[in-house]
């Protein structure tokens, strides 16, 4: 899992009949000041009604990622569970 910072929205004229519904969105990896880690983003799969700008948890695993849509069939292999709405570092 790591945090990560929505960048974009993902259009398709045409996706795998398993993803129809699910929202795709790219997402960049951010450290915990929220600043962008590396210079290359990355396409996962929306079960958290997150948007643009958002703060989120990702999951980048395929069982990890069966098991929360509860089936084999999608070619996804990360996948966003969370919106974070704050984050509380004690040092």
């Amino acid at each position: 899992m790591f945090l990560a910072k929505i960048k974009g929205n993902v259009v398709s004229t045409q996706k795998n009949k398993y993803l129809n519904g699910h929202k795709l969105l790219t997402v960049r990896k951010i450290d915990l000041n929220g600043s962008y880690i590396g210079k290359s983003d990355m396409i996962a799969l929306d079960t958290a009604d997150a948007g643009i700008g958002d703060t989120v948890l990702v999951v980048k695993e395929g069982a990890a990622v069966q098991q929360i849509l509860g089936h084999k069939n999608a070619p996804v292999h990360t996948i966003i569970v969370a919106v974070i709405d704050d984050l509380d570092i004690q040092e």
